[in-house]
């Protein structure tokens, strides 16, 4: 399984409930999307973003046509000219480590 974990930062933190509900309609209308997961910032810290996704796709081919779904072209087509920063993390999830000593 495929994590996706965006963060963002928005121009003017009053855009982040907006991408918050406009992110969470995507979600039932991308096949491509196993879950989503979404927050808004409650600190506001000099080191915090206003919003997190985190999104599970089967792999990476899932991940590319999850970014290439029309709803999610118009919604990142909002998203991009109000995000003052982004980063984002692709994970994959390793297997367990059998611990010393056991035998």
């Amino acid at each position: 399984m495929l994590t996706h974990v965006v963060l963002m930062r928005f121009k003017d933190p009053a855009d982040a409930p907006e991408a918050h509900r406009r992110l969470e309609q995507l979600a039932p209308l991308v096949g491509e999307m196993r879950s989503m997961t979404l927050g808004l910032d409650v600190l506001d810290t000099p080191v915090s973003y206003h919003l997190s996704m985190i999104t599970s796709h089967a792999g990476p081919d899932e991940l590319a046509a999850y970014q290439r779904h029309p709803e999610h072209v118009l919604v990142a087509a909002w998203l991009r000219p109000r995000l003052a920063d982004r980063a984002v993390v692709d994970s994959v999830e390793e297997e367990p480590r059998k611990g010393a000593g056991h035998r």
